[in-house]
């Protein structure tokens, strides 16, 4: 198949790679053209602007925020101008409900189709095309994206035919992660105060009945002595909850925990937190719990 990738952050770049490995003709395009080297070494096509890595069956984007995406999408020489009548426009960023609804309709009306199809994993598992897909969109228009779905990642859940219901879906993971974070890093901070090795604890989460890929993941990083690789940048992270936040009030939904976690990375973006993953968010909280608390 004949395939369109425009933005090789840490995911995009690992998701492409995937994509030829498993024998697709891929053109990828990037704002920085020195991020296409290592693909392009792999067999990858280069595309000059975006239109150029429009001429293809599927285009998929890879961005990091709303308007990185609006940009791409709706500016002069974009996707919704570029890309020809039944082509598809495959969302993998983790964008805005309200976004996803309007390519939704700007694609209909120029008979072009739109599925958000937003992922789950590290940049590891990207590269090693061992994500999880969380996809929506027409049927024959996921039916169309299945190879490229299969080429990325190790399953796919089709959450219905509406694409934003995807991107819903994908706020509320990655808020529930967020949510991890802190649990963990208060729930570390009381065991290590009181004398309990902190990688001990986390292995006896991990051993009994917190065994699940979060935990093992996440928990590691949490409980790390020194600040974890970039995986997902704090500012990421920040911006997630925020559309979170956005879709709970638009749907007149209480989120009180969610309201905690951003004015977690409110501090930690403040603190200077700018250039680190976000499960410093959960490093933060445990730092700050094992401080002794002063008497009254």
């Amino acid at each position: 198949m004949q395939i369109g990738f425009i933005g090789l952050g840490h995911m995009g770049s690992g998701m492409a790679l995937s994509l030829i490995k498993a024998g697709h003709e891929v053109t990828v395009y990037n704002r920085t053209r020195s991020k296409t080297q290592a693909l392009a070494a792999r067999g990858a096509n280069v595309a000059d602007d975006v239109a150029g890595a429009c001429v293809a069956d599927v285009v998929i984007t890879m961005l990091s925020n709303d308007e990185a995406l609006e940009e791409v999408a709706f500016g002069d020489g974009g996707i919704l101008g570029s890309l020809q009548r039944g082509s598809v426009h495959i969302s993998s960023s983790t964008i805005s409900v309200d976004l996803s609804e309007r390519l939704a309709h700007e694609h209909s009306t120029r008979g072009q189709r739109y599925v958000a199809a937003p992922v789950l994993g590290r940049p590891d598992r990207a590269a090693e095309g061992q994500l999880f897909v969380v996809a929506a969109g027409i049927p024959d228009a996921i039916a169309q994206a299945k190879p490229i779905f299969d080429a990325i990642g190790q399953g796919t859940t089709v959450i219905g035919t509406e694409p934003s219901k995807a991107n819903l879906a994908k706020l509320s993971i990655n808020f529930l992660i967020a949510t991890v974070f802190e649990s963990l890093g208060e729930a570390i901070a009381l065991v290590d105060r009181g004398g309990v090795d902190k990688h001990q604890f986390l292995d006896l989460l991990i051993a009994t009945l917190f065994g699940a890929p979060i935990y093992k993941t996440y928990g590691a990083l949490v409980a790390a002595d020194e600040p974890p690789p970039v995986g997902f940048a704090a500012p990421l992270g920040f911006k997630d909850i925020r559309l979170a936040l956005a879709a709970a009030q638009k749907l007149r939904v209480t989120m009180p925990f969610a309201a905690i976690l951003r004015e977690r990375f409110v501090e930690l973006l403040a603190s200077g937190g700018e250039e680190q993953d976000w499960s410093e968010v959960g490093r933060m909280a445990f730092r700050e719990g094992r401080e002794p608390v002063a008497a009254k």
